[in-house]
């Protein structure tokens, strides 16, 4: 199941997180759940967005199958890169120019001075977006040759820079913080794109792209870039629904009290570290090899780590959903209650947290089975069913915003999970499904979920007794 490179990838995805809990406990800190931390997420929503989308999947499910049945892989990289880079530089610098209609459009519940306000925070982080797209393309040419530590310690990068700018400016005033964390964006986005060009130069792939832009006008490759472009907006579907979820969310927040944009962010960022750390490090792992054994007709072996990586996500993230439940109040004390991050705060991400939490188990396993649609270039019933899930949590987020405020947006993204899942799973095959499914392993997993779970529950009581 290639567990090393599962391993590696993991252990730099952890790095990455660690270093950005690092970064978001300074970030509490120094400005709280306040007016100027969510104009700063707000500005930095839309390209991170964008990170994720690009470097968690969309982009790498839709040009890995294209390049691997490539016959002329130098030119058709080459020309895919510079469409996107020349169609990125030229929104970016529109943004540039017009900030505020953009920023308008993240912040509909917000005040045009606030928008004003906003917008120049817009127009710095928006530049990461172009240089995150660089490295998401040399990060798949190198996930090709399975190296996979470059891109999975390399987001750690950004989170250095930006605990940098706030180790410097965390006592100056508020609007000087934000400005200096959204310039730190665009530094670490630049070490992101040095550290993959040293590593793609240590793997010789610099050869695949000066030989396809030296033969870019002798090598006919139409035909595979009509083919990318079928499978690439439906992988943007079918790969972002918790990203979307996640930026309508935002969106709806700037209707309810302040600091509830906040409260999302901080409590997101916990949500992520299992979920990235545990499903998105396996799925990327297994990806490459998947691709190839579906392409030489060796299916056997593709469902194979399907069963093996199963079990080892369903034990991992049932406990680390039962974690984030239980303890949610410890973990969020711990990592953000101090300085301007009072213990109100600390309560109300807390339940946020939670709500999350319960979409975890579906998020990571859904993520695992969606890589056969995409090996299989089913990017289009992907889309299918995540845009049925994003139904579902947009449906949900209107209806439990006014109740529950930030805390029913989080549940509706949970639903759209378990949507997200129960989908994935029937178009994959229920049968195979079930075939997984019904063995000892099941037993297992019910018998030491309940232990873990009395065994939480007692010490969420003498942790919380503790603090409080």
């Amino acid at each position: 199941m290639r567990l090393k490179s599962i391993f590696t990838n993991s252990f730099g995805i952890l790095f990455s997180r660690v270093t950005g809990l690092g970064r978001d406990v300074l970030m509490a800190s120094a400005l709280g759940a306040s007016v100027w931390s969510d104009m700063f997420f707000v500005a930095f929503k839309l390209p991170n967005l964008f990170r994720r989308i690009f470097a968690e999947g969309a982009f790498t499910q839709a040009f890995m199958p294209s390049f691997v049945a490539s016959r002329q892989k130098g030119v058709f990289a080459t020309a895919i890169f510079l469409r996107f880079l020349l169609f990125l530089g030229a929104f970016s610098l529109l943004v540039t120019l017009f900030p505020e209609p953009i920023t308008k459009a993240l912040a509909w519940g917000w005040e045009w001075e606030q928008i004003g306000l906003t917008a120049p925070l817009t127009a710095i982080n928006f530049w990461y977006l172009d240089l995150i797209f660089i490295v998401s393309f040399l990060a798949t040419l190198l996930q090709y040759k399975e190296h996979f530590a470059t891109t999975a310690m390399s987001t750690a990068l950004l989170n250095i820079a930006m605990i940098a700018a706030l180790l410097l400016y965390m006592k100056e005033d508020p609007a000087i913080v934000a400005y200096a964390l959204s310039i730190a964006v665009v530094a670490g986005g630049i070490l992101q794109v040095a550290v993959h060009l040293i590593a793609v130069k240590q793997f010789n792939l610099q050869r695949i792209l000066i030989g396809g832009w030296k033969y870019r006008k002798q090598k006919n490759v139409e035909e595979e870039k009509k083919h990318f472009n079928k499978l690439f907006l439906p992988s943007i579907w079918g790969n972002s629904t918790p990203q979307i979820s996640a930026f309508v969310d935002t969106i709806l927040a700037t209707f309810l009290i302040s600091g509830s944009v906040s409260y999302l962010f901080y409590a997101n960022r916990v949500f992520q570290l299992p979920l990235a750390v545990i499903a998105i490090a396996t799925a990327t792992a297994l990806f490459p090899a998947i691709s190839k054994a579906i392409k030489n007709q060796q299916e056997a072996k593709a469902y194979d780590n399907l069963d093996k990586a199963f079990w080892l996500l369903a034990f991992l993230l049932t406990f680390s959903m039962l974690g984030g439940i239980l303890l949610a109040e410890p973990i969020v004390w711990l990592l953000f209650e101090r300085g301007k991050f009072t213990e109100v705060q600390t309560l109300e991400t807390v339940s946020v947290l939670q709500m999350y939490m319960i979409g975890l188990l579906p998020f990571g396993l859904a993520k695992l089975f969606s890589l056969f649609l995409y090996a299989t270039h089913r990017h289009l019933k992907a889309a299918k069913i995540s845009l049925y899930s994003l139904i579902t949590s947009v449906t949900g987020s209107l209806i439990l915003m006014q109740p529950m405020g930030a805390s029913g947006l989080a549940l509706a993204g949970s639903i759209g999970g378990w949507v997200l899942f129960v989908l994935t799973v029937r178009e994959v095959g229920p049968d195979r499904f079930y075939a997984i499914l019904w063995t000892k392993k099941l037993l297992y997993l019910l018998l030491a979920t309940a232990l873990f779970a009395l065994l939480l529950l007692y010490i969420s009581g003498w942790l919380t007794g503790l603090i409080r």
